[in-house]
């Protein structure tokens, strides 16, 4: 029997749903969620992903500002938007869309974001955060996986989880989300010898490493639930994840596909990050 298919797009709807009345009820105290995003050169891909943010912070009523720079933008002119958004009081959250040109240092534009408006959960002060398990913002991506894994009722305590990639962006903050909800944890990288001996062995295999079809259904074990955080273009411009969707699916429990999968989550949980921000400030 072909695995159930998770559908991000209507857990993010539903969510959005939820969002949109609590950002009615702050905006009657005169609290509106506000939401900047800071666009710097001209990636097509990166338009489409501010382009979906912006739809989103439309639909559940939270301000947005799209500040647009040139790709010749220099490191100051971006520290000093910064700045300016970290004192403004009507903006929540403030989102640098990456990747920056090359002649920005990303982890000290990164750093320059107040931690208490990194909605996108990448200040190392959040990170350090989720390492310690006390409050903080949880990257859009990893935050939005574990709504779904919760949305489907998938049972974390004690069963093996296989997170494939180590990025401080997924793989990493992922693989501590599901330590906390007591799965055994294993992180597989580049360097991982014999990986699908590993991945045959999770309940829960998350897939985030950028590199379509890695993993196929002789690679995953029978009934598991398979996250695939992956979005590649091929070159006749088909989106298509890490995963073999079409073997996978016979073989897996649960699947999310791409697109439709996580990616709706990780905008939505953006925005559930920007109003939760806005909470904290109206107290």
């Amino acid at each position: 029997m072909p695995a159930k298919i998770i559908d991000g797009k209507a857990l993010a709807a539903a969510l959005r749903a939820e969002l949109a009345i609590e950002v009615q009820a702050l905006t009657a105290r005169g609290h509106r969620p506000g939401l900047a995003v800071i666009l710097a050169g001209d990636n097509a891909a990166s338009r489409v992903y501010v382009r979906n943010k912006v739809k989103a912070c439309e639909e559940t009523g939270v301000r947005s500002e799209l500040l647009e720079f040139p790709g010749s933008v220099t490191e100051a002119e971006l520290l000093a938007c910064i700045a300016r958004l970290n004192a403004d009081a009507g903006t929540h959250g403030v989102l640098v869309q990456l990747p920056l040109p090359k002649q920005i240092n990303e982890s000290r534009v990164l750093a320059a974001v107040s931690p208490a408006k990194d909605v996108d959960g990448f200040h190392t002060e959040n990170l350090g955060a989720l390492v310690a398990g006390t409050p903080g913002f949880v990257a859009c991506t990893p935050g939005g996986v574990m709504k779904m894994l919760e949305h489907e009722g998938i049972e974390l305590r004690g069963k093996r989880a296989v997170v494939v990639g180590r990025s401080t962006i997924v793989g990493k903050p992922v693989s501590l989300l599901l330590l906390q909800k007591d799965a055994t944890v294993t992180i597989c990288h580049s360097r991982t010898v014999g990986l699908a001996e590993i991945t045959r062995q999770a309940d829960v295999l998350v897939a985030a490493v950028g590199k379509d079809n890695l993993i196929t259904a002789e690679m995953v074990k029978p009934g598991a639930c398979v996250i695939d955080v992956g979005m590649n273009r091929l070159p006749d411009g088909k989106l298509v994840g890490d995963v073999d969707y079409a073997g996978v699916r016979e073989v897996a429990g649960w699947i999310t596909p791409v697109p439709g999968g996580v990616g709706p989550m990780t905008v939505a949980m953006l925005i559930s990050n920007t109003v939760r921000s806005a909470r904290q400030r109206a107290g």
